[in-house]
């Protein structure tokens, strides 16, 4: 396959500077969404040669999708058509055959030769693919999918933790409230101790008796009848 040649081929081709030979009118073909397609494109080559198929999605750069050299060879599928698609050809025609078609699919379809060192595009055809309601109510009525093995194993791990943490958290309130009461506890046995050491001292200082009170000593007066001599 001579690559220089395809691509300035393709990149006329984008712009439309192609000409369709064989036909002067675009065919389009419609179907829905899920169904088969198959692709025709006339062989315009009396003799063997390198055959291709080709897309062009929204004014995009063209891209490869297929290529085979005569009916009886192996098909190469270029990347991101290995699967889906199916390439064949006989004496008259090349077919392309996709496989469940869904809205990605829908694009300007054409198939090319090599002749006379020039690829030459055959024909082209538009490919619309239509939505099936019918699909999509199913899909919304789809039941959720089942939660893998992961997922349950998850699950349970969250499961265990909250039960542990909620243990966790009973078991410290419990401590707490233990703690808190025997705290109270000594406070108020301090408490009582400090009331009965006041009434003790209040005791005390109630019963202590005063001290008695000297009075002066008084002078003696002279006894009566009584007779003082004074000597010298």
């Amino acid at each position: 396959m001579r690559t220089s040649t395809v691509i300035t081929a393709l990149l006329l081709f984008s712009y439309n500077w192609i000409s369709v030979s064989g036909s002067e009118t675009l065919d389009t073909v419609e179907v829905h969404s899920g169904e088969d397609v198959t692709l025709l494109c006339p062989n315009i080559s009396g003799t063997p040669t390198q055959t291709e198929w080709f897309t062009l999605v929204n004014g995009t750069k063209p891209r490869c999708i297929s290529s085979m050299y005569k009916s009886d060879n192996q098909t190469t599928y270029c990347d991101g058509f290995k699967h889906g698609f199916e390439m064949s050809s006989n004496m008259s025609t090349v077919f392309l055959k996709i496989q469940q078609v869904d809205l990605s699919n829908s694009a300007l379809y054409f198939c090319g030769f090599y002749i006379g060192k020039h690829t030459v595009i055959s024909s082209a055809v538009h490919l619309n693919v239509q939505g099936n309601s019918e699909s999509v109510k199913q899909d919304e009525f789809k039941p959720e999918k089942e939660p893998d093995g992961m997922t349950n194993l998850m699950t349970v791990i969250l499961g265990a933790l909250t039960v542990l943490l909620t243990i966790v958290i009973i078991v410290l309130a419990v401590k707490i409230r233990k703690l808190h009461k025997a705290v109270t506890e000594q406070q108020q046995e301090r408490n009582k101790n400090l009331g009965s050491d006041d009434l003790n001292y209040a005791a005390l200082s109630f019963h202590s008796k005063p001290k008695r009170k000297h009075k002066p000593t008084s002078k003696r007066e002279p006894e009566p009848n009584v007779v003082y001599a004074a000597t010298r």
